[in-house]
């Protein structure tokens, strides 16, 4: 399954990239494709939107949504839960 990874990253410690990538590994050792977007490079404008930019179709892409604890307090991946939702994709919710 093709999987992507959601949750915060404003004003969290290094991003939280730390939870994000301890999500992925996880996930790829149980067999998934992984889209993390811890991996994007910065957008060359360093917005929210340029990352939303970025985030939005790889979104389209998987079968699946998997959400990291405190989603619902980051706007961009209650963005990114809600497109998941209306194309009918998986919601994976992942333990801290």
């Amino acid at each position: 399954m093709k999987i992507y990874v959601a949750g915060p990253m404003t004003g969290l410690p290094d991003q939280n990239y730390p939870a994000f990538h301890k999500a992925a590994a996880a996930l790829r050792a149980a067999g998934h494709e992984v889209i993390n977007p811890a991996e994007n490079p910065p957008p060359e404008c360093g917005s929210w939107l340029g990352y939303m930019r970025m985030s939005v179709p790889q979104v389209a892409q998987v079968d699946c949504v998997a959400t990291l604890p405190g989603w619902w307090n980051s706007p961009g991946a209650r963005l990114e839960r809600h497109i998941a939702e209306k194309m009918g994709l998986k919601i994976m919710h992942l333990d801290a």
